[in-house]
């Protein structure tokens, strides 16, 4: 079984370009650029690992979407990418946040 992460942030570049470049990953990519899409994912996939929040999104909304992915999913890790990398720093830090922790607990024995 994949992981499954959740990507929120500008659509079409999240999931395309960024999930493109991470495909030598075990992971199943799921995105999300807005309130309904976030909640229609959490709703839909219980699944989720993870998600990981690029720096595009304005501060009051990623804060939004904070309260949201706790209230519907306390179990789920939230991961913010800092702005001062841009946006090249992007799959770097999705890379970071999957292999640091993400697939060390889907490690079949």
């Amino acid at each position: 079984m994949e992981p499954v992460v959740l990507l929120v942030g500008r659509l079409p570049h999240v999931i395309g370009d960024v999930a493109r470049e991470l495909e030598d990953l075990p992971i199943r990519w799921l995105g999300a650029h807005d309130h309904g899409e976030v909640v229609r994912q959490l709703d839909n996939e219980p699944g989720i690992s993870c998600v990981i929040m690029g720096a595009g999104l304005e501060d009051d909304i990623r804060g939004d979407l904070i309260g949201i992915i706790a209230e519907k999913r306390p179990d789920v890790c939230i991961h913010l990418k800092d702005r001062d990398s841009g946006p090249k720093g992007m799959v770097p830090f999705i890379r970071q946040v999957v292999q640091g922790g993400i697939l060390n607990q889907f490690v079949v024995n």
